[in-house]
């Protein structure tokens, strides 16, 4: 139709070396509470669009995704380079689906429905009115495969590990600090509406396995930022600061419950268009003082 311009929005990784646009508002939009989903993401959840083919491109790097099988039939596309989550490509005329926190702009979408509620973190508590559904809605007609739970190799320890079981860790005790950031930065190296992270001593933390398989992409232009993922799965791992002596554990990468939940929501000024805040915990524009 003359005079009526279709909206277009555009997606990346963190790095930038993958990018796609999709024409038009979403289809479908779904907060995935799976194991899967947790591990991956490092969070509480992750929160899926869907677009039709023909509105869906890569513009560049779809050549440079790395795709992992996390189960029969299904994988998982991410950018080896900085371990973002990107889009995957449609399957015999089905949606294009991909991570909303990867999206540039206001996706004119209100949230569907939470799947995967069976399988929700412990530590998490849905406070919207969407619809829940223990695995897959009726209509689906499909059934739900989640990674089995992880013992830690101590007993009393917390214990965490990726979504392809190589890398695995553990601690202690935590310390008591744990939280939602909504930068930018986090959205697009998480593929999420926020990341869920705690804080850990760097001594009472250790690696049980895989380390060597944990990439570690520094964003340029930046002193600390870090997004440390598994090279094989992309699943987001914790990040270990020498100085000052702490560690950054993805919550949603928890085997065990912390015996903690989020305390508060940071960087709401950069917050995704797209997400409401629902819950009542206190809220800071940018990094609180303390």
């Amino acid at each position: 139709m003359i005079g009526v311009t279709a909206t277009m929005n555009k997606g990346s990784c963190l790095c930038g070396d993958i990018t796609w646009e999709i024409d038009g508002d979403p289809m479908t939009m779904s907060n995935c509470h799976c194991s899967m989903c947790r591990k991956l993401h490092g969070t509480a959840f992750a929160t899926y669009i869907g677009v039709t083919g023909e509105a869906f491109r890569f513009t560049s790097g779809e050549e440079k995704i790395q795709r992992y099988e996390s189960s029969p039939g299904e994988t998982r596309s991410s950018c080896p380079r900085c371990g973002s989550t990107v889009a995957s490509p449609a399957r015999d005329g089905q949606l294009v689906f991909m991570p909303a926190g990867n999206m540039d702009g206001e996706l004119n979408r209100t949230l569907d429905r939470h799947i995967f509620v069976g399988s929700k973190a412990t530590w998490f508590e849905i406070t919207d009115a969407a619809p829940q559904h223990d695995i897959y809605p009726p209509q689906y007609d499909m059934q739900g495969i989640d990674n089995p739970t992880r013992e830690p190799e101590t007993p009393g320890a917390v214990g965490g590990s990726c979504m392809c079981a190589a890398v695995a860790f553990e601690f202690d005790d935590n310390l008591g600090r744990m939280g939602n950031c909504h930068c930018s930065r986090c959205r697009r190296a998480r593929s999420s509406a926020h990341s869920t992270q705690l804080f850990v001593a760097t001594g009472s933390f250790r690696w049980v396995s895989g380390e060597e398989n944990v990439c570690r992409f520094k964003l340029p232009g930046t002193e600390m930022f870090i997004n440390s993922f598994c090279t094989n799965c992309a699943s987001a791992m914790p990040t270990v600061f020498e100085d000052p002596g702490m560690v950054m554990v993805p919550a949603g990468a928890l085997d065990q419950d912390p015996g903690i939940k989020p305390q508060a929501h940071i960087f709401v000024g950069s917050k995704a268009p797209w997400f409401q805040i629902t819950d009542d915990l206190i809220q800071f524009e940018a990094m609180p003082d303390n």
